[in-house]
């Protein structure tokens, strides 16, 4: 694949741009083949935290493909100075760790997406191609990982807004939600069981630009920054089940 389609921009002006930041030469050069092949574009590779920062500064991507562990500043240091700067970015963790004392700090820090490195190579440029549109991405063990941390109210200082009792209360309950319209809630309960816009769209019979509107203006009315955000206020507020795929 090469060009616009899949792997593409969405302006349908080139591939999808990425910056690659690991400490490991290897890696970052089979994921360069990997991602080229694919018809992404690297336009630079970090081998250290400052570099990654530096790196999407200079060279404006769409999306960081970034590990957490790295000399100098780590990973999650390196999302929360790219979100600080307001960079136009799609953050997608690629690492090998999914416990809670990694997974957790990179959500709130602003990641987008977070995979882990024995995923497949589909999975991959999937994940890439998720996070460009700006769907929330999370590999299904991590998303059980953060979803155990909410349900058990062990988070306590999470992005989305103050912490919620250990047993979350009914949709109705939660102030905030008054402010959406029975459509928007539809959406929120999506976000939170962890659909895409094309699945939310799917399952409410509306196009994905209807989706992305929705997304947008509940973002905007409950003052949150992203889908990740967005998806864990649903369960904290009670209206998506940590349980329910």
């Amino acid at each position: 694949m090469s060009g616009p389609g899949p792997g593409g921009r969405g302006d349908g002006d080139g591939p999808i741009r990425v910056v690659v930041s690991d400490d490991h030469p290897v890696v970052r050069q089979g994921l360069r083949s990997f991602l080229e092949a694919q018809g992404f574009e690297v336009v630079a590779e970090a081998g250290d935290g400052e570099a990654a920062v530096q790196a999407v500064l200079e060279s404006a991507p769409d999306v960081l493909l970034t590990d957490l562990v790295m000399p100098g500043i780590d990973g999650i240091e390196v999302i929360r100075r790219l979100r600080a700067a307001d960079a136009p970015v799609g953050i997608l963790v690629l690492t090998s760790f999914s416990g809670a004392d990694q997974v957790i700090p990179a959500i709130k820090a602003g990641a987008d997406g977070y995979l882990l490195k024995d995923a497949g190579p589909g999975a991959l440029a999937d994940a890439i191609r998720a996070v460009h549109r700006g769907d929330a991405m999370l590999a299904p063990e991590v998303a059980a990982v953060v979803m155990a941390r909410l349900a058990g109210g062990e988070d306590g200082d999470d992005a989305a807004g103050p912490a919620a009792p250990a047993t979350a209360a009914p949709a109705a309950e939660h102030p905030d939600l008054a402010r959406l319209t029975p459509r928007e809630r539809e959406v929120l309960a999506g976000l939170g069981r962890g659909l895409t816009n094309r699945q939310l769209a799917e399952e409410l019979y509306v196009s994905e630009k209807t989706v992305k509107t929705h997304v947008s203006s509940i973002l905007a009315k409950l003052r949150l920054t992203d889908r990740t955000q967005a998806a864990l206020f649903a369960v904290r507020a009670g209206l998506a089940d940590p349980r329910r795929p």
